[in-house]
This record gives structure tokens, sequence and C-alpha cells, in this order.
């Protein structure tokens, strides 16, 4: 069995998925981030597919890019100069290759939190 990673953003400040959002997936190793995937959320703020497929899926370092300042600026949250949240990004790491990572984010225009979910 081969794991596989996964990711969901709300918008929780409009009470609705993150429609829309570009995602970019690296891989990192000491100070090197290799990019691997980018990605964009569908109208349920998921993506179509795992953003790191099984045939991809390694025990390692990750990190996901949110870009929250985009999705927040095409959603007309009202503009700052500049935003508060712009690129979010989340560092993990996977230990469990067989397993399912999934990593959500949940976005409003001046806070975040994300966790591990199943």
């Amino acid at each position: 069995m081969t794991g596989f990673l996964t990711t969901h953003v709300l918008d929780t400040a409009r009470g609705l998925p993150a429609a829309g959002m570009r995602i970019d997936l690296y891989r990192v190793e000491g100070e090197a981030r290799q990019h691997l995937h980018s990605t964009q959320t569908n109208a349920d703020g998921r993506t179509e597919a795992p953003i790191l497929p099984p045939d991809q899926f390694a025990a390692g370092q990750y990190e996901l890019v949110f870009h929250a300042g985009a999705y927040l600026d095409e959603a007309g949250t009202p503009p700052e100069a500049p935003r508060f949240l712009d690129l979010i990004p989340i560092r993990f790491g996977i230990s469990d290759p067989a397993s399912h990572y999934h990593v959500p984010l949940l976005l409003s225009p001046f806070g975040y939190s994300t966790y591990r979910g199943s």
C-alpha cells in the first residue's frame, strides 16, 4: 500500500470552500527546496487529484505554499497594501509512506490554521 497527500481550503470568513486557490508543493532537503507540483482548488476547495500521488510518495520534509493573497483578491475581500496574509507556507514531515496525509487550511484574511486531517 502506498500513501498520498491531499488538502482542502475553507474560507472561514465567508463560510465557503476556497475555490480557485493556487497551491505549490515542494520537497525540502536541508536549505534546498525542490518544486514538485502546482495545482488549484476546485469549487469544493479541494484538488482534483492527490497533490503528491502514490507513485511519487516518499518519506521526507515537504512544504505546501498556499497563494492566499491572490485568492482573497479574486474573492473580493477588501484590499490592503500589502495584504496581511499573502503566501502561506506549511512545512510538514511525512514519516509513513503507506499513510494518507491530509493537510487542510482554514483561512480568513487575518488568520489561518491547519492540522493533520484524515
